[in-house]
């Protein structure tokens, strides 16, 4: 291995240390917790380490939002590619999708309500938000109905998840009722 692949290799596990150290921190104590203050004493290195990587804080929650755009994208697929049938697909992507926001959250809100500098729903776009997308799309468009443009039912379909996960998370919604709220949205917004 060349000097210059070592360097390479341990630039990229500093930067996963960064990010998962980053990712517990604001699981533990929330996002406000997260400064590079914090990170550096955490990890044991120096700020200027820190920031050679992400020049602040929303980059790394940028970083982190990337990370669980693609954990999620596998997710949602994994459990699309295990259902049989259009229905078990649809409701199996609903409940995958809300059972990330519920064990992620300080994840889900870096992906979905924290800035970090990504774009949403625009040509420059990353990859794994695309992706995460994709995800929903590859199963949603199928059941969209007649004259609905899938990505259209797709958008509508990923906000109605959002506000459930949102707002269960909030403790704005009677807890014990998940599962009849998939059920519900299931059934009233996909044409199966």
């Amino acid at each position: 291995m060349s000097v210059q692949e070592r360097k390479e290799r341990e630039r990229a596990g500093r930067e996963r240390l960064i990010l998962a150290t980053a990712r517990e921190l604001a699981e533990q104590q929330g996002w406000d917790a997260v400064t590079t203050r914090r990170l550096a004493e955490r990890i044991e290195y120096s700020q200027p380490v820190l920031y050679s990587h992400f020049r602040g804080k929303r980059e790394i929650i940028g970083a982190v939002a990337l990370e669980g755009a693609a954990e999620m994208a596998v997710a949602l697929r994994a459990a699309a590619s295990a259902a049989d049938g259009p229905r078990a697909r649809v409701a199996a992507l609903a409940r995958v999708y809300l059972e990330f926001a519920e064990r992620n959250p300080a994840v889900y809100e870096a992906m979905f309500q924290l800035d970090g500098g990504l774009a949403f729903a625009q040509e420059e776009t990353p990859e794994p938000l695309k992706d995460a997308f994709a995800a929903l799309l590859e199963n949603l468009g199928a059941v969209a109905g007649d004259g609905v443009h899938p990505a259209l039912f797709t958008e509508v379909f990923w906000a109605a998840l959002h506000g459930l996960a949102t707002l269960t998370r909030a403790g704005r919604l009677p807890p014990g009722d998940a599962e009849r709220r998939v059920e519900l949205l299931v059934d009233r917004l996909a044409v199966i």
